[in-house]
C-alpha cells in the first residue's frame, strides 16, 4: 500500500518522516487542538463544521492559528486528494508549537498545523449488528470549569483514563458522569436514549464535547418526527431506556444493548435506532 501523505505546515511528508519537535507544547503537555472528519467517496463529511469547531476551540485556549479557516480547508481537501482516500478518517492538529520545558505559552514558537489521512476502525461490524455493550466508570467527565468539555484539546488523558476502566471491564466503550452525577457522554461518543418514541440527550451544559455527528442525528430524528429533547438524565434513565445508542464521527450511530450488566430494551437494536443509522447512511453517501 502507499505510504500515506501528511501535511506539515504546507509541506507533503511520507509517514515515517512526519515530524515535529520533541519540544512542542502539544507533546510536553497535550497543548493544542484537534478534530476527526470522516471521509466518504473522497469528500469530508461536515467539513466546514470541523473546521469551525477547531477553530473555536483554537480561540477558547488562546491558540493562535497561523492560516485562516478557508486554507485549513483546503489543505484538509487536498491532503485527500494527494492520498486518494476514498473512504476513510482525517485528522487535522494544531499544536501550540515548540518552546522550553516550562508551562509559559508566551516562550512558544510557530503552531504547528498538522493534517493526518489514514484508515480508522472503531467497533467490530458485529457490534453494529447486535448492539455494543457499555459501563458506567469512576472517571468523571471534566468540570466544565477545568477543562472545558466542549474544547477538542490534545489533552485527552480524562477520556483515555475512563476508556481503560471500561475495557477493564470488558466492554469496549464507558459511560462517563459529569460533576452533577449526571450521565455526559462516553470516552469517544455521545449518548442518545429514547424513550416512549422521544429521543433524549445531554445537553451542552452537561459537560459534552458539542459533537458534529449529535447535531445531525438531532437533525435526522426531527425530519423522522421523532421529538428530540436535550435534557439532563441519571444512569436510571439509561437503565429504563426502550432503545440507547452512540454518535460520534468515527462510530457513526451504534446501538448500546447492555449498561452496568442490564439489558436495555429487548436487548437487540432497537426500530428507531436502526432508521436513524440508515438515515445517516444515505445522508453521508448523498
Amino acid at each position: 500500500m502507499p505510504t500515506p501523505k501528511v501535511y506539515i505546515n504546507g509541506n507533503y511528508f511520507d509517514k515515517p518522516d512526519a515530524r515535529i519537535s520533541v519540544y512542542d507544547h502539544g507533546l510536553l503537555y497535550g497543548d493544542g487542538v484537534f478534530e476527526g472528519i470522516r471521509i466518504y467517496s473522497g469528500k469530508a463529511f461536515k467539513l466546514k463544521e470541523h473546521v469551525a469547531r477547531l477553530f473555536e476551540s483554537a480561540r477558547s485556549i488562546k491558540l493562535g492559528i497561523p492560516i485562516s479557516q478557508a486554507e485549513m480547508i483546503q489543505a484538509i481537501n487536498d491532503t485527500i486528494a494527494l492520498n486518494n482516500k476514498h473512504d476513510g478518517y482525517c485528522r487535522p492538529v494544531v499544536t501550540r508549537g515548540a518552546g522550553s520545558l516550562g508551562l509559559d505559552p508566551r516562550k512558544t514558537s510557530d503552531p504547528q498545523v498538522i493534517v493526518i489521512v489514514d484508515d480508522i476502525v472503531m467497533y467490530p461490524p458485529e457490534l453494529y449488528e447486535n448492539g455494543m455493550e457499555i459501563a458506567t466508570v469512576s472517571t468523571i467527565r471534566n468540570h466544565p470549569n477545568a477543562v472545558n468539555p466542549r474544547i477538542k484539546s490534545l489533552n485527552y488523558l480524562n477520556n483515555i483514563l475512563a476508556k481503560m476502566e471500561g475495557i477493564q471491564a470488558g466492554c469496549l466503550e464507558s459511560l462517563m458522569l459529569n460533576h452533577k452525577g449526571e450521565i455526559a457522554e462516553c470516552s469517544g461518543d455521545n449518548i442518545f436514549i429514547i424513550k416512549h418514541g422521544v429521543v433524549r440527550t445531554p445537553p451542552i451544559d452537561a459537560g459534552i464535547l458539542e459533537g458534529i455527528t449529535r447535531n445531525t442525528v438531532i437533525e435526522l430524528a426531527r425530519k423522522g418526527g421523532y421529538p428530540v429533547e436535550e435534557i439532563a438524565q441519571t444512569r436510571h434513565d439509561v437503565y429504563v431506556a426502550d432503545e440507547c445508542f452512540l454518535t460520534g464521527t468515527a462510530a457513526e450511530i451504534i446501538a448500546v444493548t447492555k449498561c452496568d450488566a442490564r439489558p436495555i430494551g429487548t436487548g437487540k437494536p432497537g426500530p428507531i435506532t436502526k432508521q436513524l443509522r440508515d438515515a445517516y447512511q444515505r445522508l453521508v453517501r448523498e
